[in-house]
């Protein structure tokens, strides 16, 4: 088999030369690492890496494969992937290919062969960078340019390019060991949940049907299908980029219906929330992505180790009079979790779902659930 040689080229003019085992061709985006072991399908497929090139600090990736069940949505979103070593003969039974084939369907420039620990260092040290990947051109002084002209996440709205077109009724509940597949639920007599999608991920739907909701997902900017719904509860999902850029109109819909409808907000749906309500958010030096995140509960007194990712976070240096932190992150401070002091509004940063990571917030979805009955 051939190796072509690719390039990623970063905006400070360092660059890293490894080799291509995704699609042919040159990509842009923001440069950050995960640091989850296992998960890298479900971590392609997050909607909520739309512009973003992910970096693994796993040295080996592929050796499961990929499969149709663990897609979180139904494309790869990131601009390019990063790896130390790719494998490319999968060793599971449930692999329906291999990992290198699946970029290339996708579409997804893919780069292998470098020191990922030393890319790793150099954002932890420096923080997020824009940047250049590439396996069909080699002018490294033309690459650095383009590094250094890619638009800053902040100067998007990227939940426009991942919100779904049209509204849809969801029914799927987890998986199930026995019969191998994802149980369908029946939604009569249930509350009805709205989710505003800004990009949000199969396998959070799955735990809310399996809590007990019927769940009904509406395009982020479609406030007419949110009204026909006529919902008993509102979720506010994942997504990309940054919360400060979505349209104004969101915000004050979020607003509005919070203060009328048991609210829970995950990750982005959390930073918008917090912004409705007043808050301010700030954008973090290299996120958290990951699957190892310790999180401390406030009135609990306890830690739970969860999944992560994102590169914005709630302003928690003036405390809003109407909210209260709940939990806390213990490696940088950051606000993990909000909830309103009188209304049943809860806002985690974390990703209870998993999908993945450990399961040690999925209760989050039951908490939620006793808000709305």
């Amino acid at each position: 088999m051939e190796i072509k040689s690719a390039y990623l080229v970063l905006e400070d003019g360092s660059f890293f030369c490894g080799r291509s085992f995704g699609a042919s061709g040159t990509s842009e985006g923001e440069v950050v690492f995960n640091t989850a072991m296992s998960g890298y399908q479900e971590i392609l497929t997050d909607p909520s890496y739309c512009g973003q090139i992910v970096v693994m600090t796993a040295p080996e990736i592929g050796n499961v494969g990929v499969n149709p069940e663990d897609m979180e949505s139904g494309k790869v979103w990131l601009s390019g992937f990063v790896v130390h070593n790719a494998n490319d003969i999968p060793s599971n039974y449930r692999a329906s290919g291999s990992l290198s084939d699946f970029l290339k369907q996708q579409g997804v420039v893919a780069l292998s062969g470098i020191d990922t620990r030393a890319l790793t260092k150099k954002l932890r040290s420096f923080g997020t960078m824009r940047a250049v990947i590439t396996d069909s051109q080699s002018d490294i002084e033309l690459l650095r340019k383009k590094a250094r002209d890619v638009v800053p996440i902040e100067r998007k709205d990227l939940v426009d390019s991942v919100t779904s077109e049209k509204s849809y009724h969801w029914t799927e509940g987890l998986w199930e060991k026995k019969s191998r597949s994802f149980k369908k639920a029946k939604t009569s007599g249930r509350p009805k949940l709205a989710v505003l999608d800004f990009g949000v991920k199969r396998n959070i739907l799955r735990y809310l049907v399996a809590t007990g909701f019927d769940v009904w997902v509406v395009p982020a900017y479609n406030f007419d299908e949110f009204e026909k719904i006529n919902p008993d509860a509102m979720f506010l999902s994942n997504g990309p980029g940054d919360p400060a850029s979505v349209k104004k109109e969101l915000i004050e819909f979020i607003r509005e219906k919070a203060e009328r409808l048991p609210t829970l907000g995950i990750c982005l749906g959390n930073q918008l929330l917090a912004i409705a309500f007043g808050y301010k958010t700030y954008r973090l030096k290299f996120g958290h992505h990951g699957a190892n995140q310790p999180v401390f509960h406030n009135i609990k007194e306890s830690v739970r180790i969860t999944s992560q990712n994102h590169n914005f976070a709630v302003d928690i240096a003036k405390e809003n009079s109407l909210f209260k932190i709940v939990e806390r992150n213990l490696n940088d401070g950051t606000a993990e979790s909000i909830k309103h002091r009188s209304l049943p509004i809860l806002g985690v940063q974390y990703h209870p779902e998993a999908s993945p990571g450990p399961h040690d917030a999925e209760e989050l979805f039951a908490d939620f659930k006793k808000m709305v009955v």
